[in-house]
């Protein structure tokens, strides 16, 4: 007797930590963690490996990200050559084949969608420019839907067990990000036609979803700070097109942005560009409604 209890005590402990067992989730940035967790609920144990107050281009590629990949079954990064200088390193050194290019634990969102931005000649003298165009798939809310379909089927490819728990978030997170793109659209309506400077290219899907034109950019080059002589060659350029404000993230230097609207007179708008870039946005829809009213206010101001 005490012989089956023990053995239908260990059956049951082995049920209990299969139900138990989650998919552990590599995200390079928080809006993927977020939306892994979304699709994923209870099924998923997400890590981002870079916060929403810092440049995703310039991680380090640290022995505590190292150790998160290979405990990892599942790598959800942007990709588009965003984490060139640092992904690349963090696979080679996991040892987790699982994740690695061509894997199902590999899953990079930039190509489930087409990009804009795709350069038709690659010079190094043009700047940190991508290769496979701009990677801030996110910020069109239709890419994001998209992107969020193939995620969701590949969580079912790796945990095909959970198929109807997988569906039906999916199921919910489509019909509410449906209907808050149709109420976005009806608030961002007046910035439609608005003219905007910004510090780099990481709006640019947003702004062509809305409308808003970008008549000025602070980086002389992707990815090389504001020159003295680039400030001075933009505010010559803007006040001849005219502009409605300077926008930036909230990761990204403000000085050469403040140079130039005390010069021409119109706001700075500073954003989170992710989620938990401010109290507010602890989710994509959180983030979206949050950017939308403040450029919407900033307009009407």
């Amino acid at each position: 007797m005490k012989i089956i209890t023990t053995v239908v005590s260990f059956t049951l402990l082995l049920f209990s930590l299969s139900a138990s067992a989650k998919v552990n989730v590599f995200a390079c940035e928080p809006e993927w963690k977020s939306l892994v967790e979304t699709l994923g609920g209870q099924h998923v144990k997400a890590f981002s490996a870079t916060s929403a107050f810092q440049d995703p281009h310039y991680a380090e590629a640290r022995p505590s990200l190292i150790a998160k990949t290979r405990q990892a079954d599942l790598l959800v990064c942007t990709g588009a050559e965003l984490e060139v200088g640092w992904l690349p390193l963090l696979l080679r050194q996991s040892g987790n084949a699982s994740i690695q290019q061509n894997e199902l634990g590999y899953f990079l969102a930039a190509e489930q969608v087409d990009r804009i931005e795709i350069p038709i000649v690659l010079d190094r003298s043009q700047g940190d420019v991508h290769a496979s165009g701009n990677p801030h798939v996110y910020w069109d809310p239709y890419r994001l839907l998209a992107i969020a379909r193939a995620l969701s089927e590949r969580l079912i490819r790796i945990d095909s067990d959970n198929i109807d728990d997988y569906q039906a978030n999916f199921s919910v997170f489509e019909g509410m990000w449906k209907k808050q793109i149709k109420s976005w659209e009806t608030q961002a309506a007046q910035l439609r036609g608005k003219k905007v400077i910004v510090y780099h290219t990481n709006w640019s899907y947003m702004m062509n979803w809305l409308g808003i034109e970008a008549v000025g950019n602070l980086e002389p080059k992707p990815g090389i700070p504001p020159t003295s002589a680039h400030l001075a060659s933009l505010l010559k350029k803007v006040r001849s097109t005219g502009a409605d404000y300077i926008l930036l993230a909230n990761y990204q230097d403000d000085k050469g942005a403040l140079w130039l609207s005390q010069k021409i007179k119109v706001p700075v708008i500073n954003l989170p560009f992710t989620v938990g870039g401010s109290d507010k946005a602890i989710d994509l829809v959180s983030l979206y409604n949050e950017v939308l009213m403040t450029l919407s206010t900033g307009v009407q101001q």
